[in-house]
């Protein structure tokens, strides 16, 4: 019988969109999961994923060292009770792919990576080849540990009875093999990239960073989070954080405006998943027009003034 251990993602006290997404994912193989909670105060963090539907039972671990998320304490928690379960799935976020390695590695079982598909208990489909192409794993190692990419999955709802929460017994030491330095994390004065509903990402075309302010204004007037090409942020016009694409962020929002991107294939697996996408470009060659649901061709420094104008007039 199939056991599925999720294991929740979160920050500033909150659960993760890409967490709950991860829920539904796990609730495709079986029927019902369990949870696991780690950080420094989990009682919050524990009583929502209680309330999650198809969840349990929520296990959590708590000590002061979880302030600060460092991959080997969370994978010694982790481990302690994999024998439990046949399957542990975390999201293919920089949370997940930092540990979910660590589990794999010293359970000696291959980890699946970038899940989009869950076939049944012992097939799964990923991308491959920059999201070109997708390929069926079948996999019957005794625990199948698994990265979910968020965005081929809805976020799980709540229930109104919630669940058991038990408390994991483990005689614990913090590894003394890293210590944690400090944290530097942009202060966002816009939605966050993966979460974000609307997305306007910026390219070469551009120019320069000083241009990079025409795509910051039309996402402040969409309320919307800035994005970038992989060649803007190369160019030093935006900070990494911002790189969309197959070695960036995988997003997939209600609306994603490219602006001067040529769409190389490494773009687009960050972003063809999004429900309406337009493009402005100036070559009506660019290869991004052959996905876009709407297309601008025309002198981009022409158009964002413009197009910035009647966004604004419409209020959105």
């Amino acid at each position: 019988m199939e056991k599925v251990l999720v294991i929740a993602e979160h920050h500033k006290g909150k659960l993760t969109p890409a967490f709950l997404a991860t829920v539904t994912a796990a609730c495709q193989i079986a029927q019902q999961c369990e949870v696991l909670v780690i950080a420094d105060a989990v009682e919050h963090l524990a009583s929502e994923c209680a309330k999650l539907q198809n969840v349990t039972k929520v296990r959590v671990f708590s000590h002061a060292c979880f302030s600060h998320m460092l991959a080997e304490n969370i994978a010694q928690v982790v481990l302690s009770i994999t024998k439990d379960y046949t399957h542990i799935l975390a999201a293919s976020t920089t949370f997940g792919k930092n540990f979910m390695p660590r589990v794999a590695a010293t359970l000696d079982v291959s980890q699946l990576s970038d899940v989009v598909k869950i076939i049944d208990a012992h097939n799964f489909q990923r991308p491959i080849y920059a999201g070109n192409a997708f390929e069926n794993i079948c996999t019957h190692e005794e625990i199948k540990v698994l990265t979910v990419r968020a965005t081929a999955f809805s976020a799980i709802t709540q229930k109104e009875t919630a669940c058991e929460i038990e408390a994991i017994a483990l005689q614990f030491s913090p590894s003394e093999q890293v210590i944690f330095e400090k944290e530097e994390a942009p202060e966002l004065t816009r939605p966050e990239l993966t979460s974000a509903k609307r997305i306007v990402s910026g390219g070469r075309g551009l120019g320069s960073a000083e241009n990079f302010k025409l795509i910051e204004k039309i996402a402040d007037t969409l309320h919307a989070a800035v994005g970038a090409s992989r060649a803007a942020v190369d160019a030093g016009f935006v900070p990494n954080d911002f790189q969309v694409g197959q070695t960036g962020k995988i997003v997939a929002p209600d609306l994603y405006i490219a602006v001067g991107i040529s769409g190389a294939i490494q773009h687009i697996a960050g972003m063809k998943d999004s429900k309406i996408i337009v493009a402005i470009n100036k070559d009506p060659e660019a290869p991004i027009f052959q996905i876009a649901d709407y297309g601008l061709v025309g002198d981009l420094f022409e158009i964002l003034p413009q197009l910035e104008q009647a966004i604004g007039d419409l209020k959105v």
